[in-house]
């Protein structure tokens, strides 16, 4: 009788780096009905993963910085008795607590030195030519094991109570309504995004519209959005886990690429989402995925000849830009 594979997924960051690493665990359970997966993330992710029935254990990343913590963490992960671990975002400390592990198959992205010297496997993105998804470059380390597959759909598995709560506040939020429109301002700095006056023109734009009942997803409101006439703020001081809901009640949910935008595709919600071209914000390796999604683009020329040149700084403003009548415009044939 063979082995069980005991594989162990590692993701060590932010939102929506982790919602889109979920296609690994239902494909290796596809592959590998008997094997228990497990998943090492940070504390304020692991929601995420709750209630997934292809993840048999979630661990959670140590942040604490002293020998003592490394050797408690090697210690809890070797009891597992892992045979494979797949790391989508190396760190030296990581590398290490694998190594320390006694997990047999290592593999990493990329080929650091301390990688080579703890004997781990790799895979390369090949400076992103030709450019794929981040799901599809994930799924390149479960390929290292033998999974086969091009199904790279993002998913949260909603509880039978939660699921039940969508409906009670979707009735809440859209008061005799007909479509529920979510409207997420802010995101972790990665790529480019509106201020939030420009999110406020928007609101201001579809509140006038008698069959839209139009709520702010963000955990923590600019001074700008807050207290708008006829909008609700469901996600405001709530767990990641208590926004799922509120996510999953949308019929759309308007973005820059965020996390939040790769929630509402895992929980199967519209999505119309703002996307610079660059290669390192392109919706070609960020747009979500499992879901129905609009993308809309600057200009073409846009980033030549009015982007600052750097995403963090690039809010879509100028000629060529995306402004709130281009995303109300392209709103029309669905909702308007």
């Amino acid at each position: 009788m063979p082995k069980q594979k005991r594989i162990l997924i590692v993701r060590p960051d932010r939102i929506g780096d982790v919602v889109l690493s979920t296609p690994l665990p239902r494909e290796i359970k596809k592959k590998y009905p008997d094997s228990f997966v497990a998943l090492l993330l940070r504390k304020y992710t692991k929601d995420i993963y709750l209630n997934n029935p292809n993840v048999d254990k979630i661990l959670l990343i140590d942040d604490e910085d002293s020998p003592k913590s490394f050797f408690k963490k090697v210690r809890e992960i070797k009891d597992y008795k892992f045979t494979h671990s797949l790391t989508l975002l190396p760190t030296e400390k990581l590398n290490y607590i694998l190594f320390f592990a006694g997990i047999p198959f290592r593999v990493g992205v990329g080929h650091k030195f301390y990688q080579f010297i703890t004997f781990t496997r790799y895979v390369d993105r090949k400076k992103y030519i030709p450019l794929r998804h981040e799901a599809d470059y994930c799924m390149d380390l479960a390929r290292k094991i033998g999974v086969k597959t091009d199904n790279f759909d993002s998913e949260i598995f909603l509880t039978e109570e939660e699921k039940q709560k969508v409906v009670q506040r979707r009735s809440e939020l859209l008061r005799s309504k007909k479509y529920l429109i979510g409207i997420h301002s802010t995101s972790g700095n990665s790529s480019p995004n509106w201020q939030p006056d420009e999110y406020k023109k928007l609101i201001l734009k579809l509140n006038q519209h008698e069959e839209l009942s139009i709520v702010v997803t963000d955990n923590k409101i600019p001074a700008q959005l807050e207290g708008l006439e006829n909008v609700f703020y469901p996600n405001a001081g709530k767990s990641l886990r208590e926004s799922f809901v509120n996510f999953a009640s949308l019929d759309l949910l308007i973005s820059a690429s965020t996390g939040p935008m790769h929630i509402a595709a895992a929980l199967k919600v519209k999505t119309l989402s703002m996307f610079c071209p660059l290669t390192a914000c392109s919706p070609k390796l960020w747009g979500p995925l499992g879901n129905q999604s609009k993308i809309i683009l600057p200009e073409e020329k846009y980033c030549q000849t009015v982007c600052p040149g750097d995403p963090k700084k690039c809010t879509f403003a100028g000629v060529g830009g995306i402004d709130s009548d281009i995303v109300f415009d392209g709103l029309k044939n669905d909702f308007i």
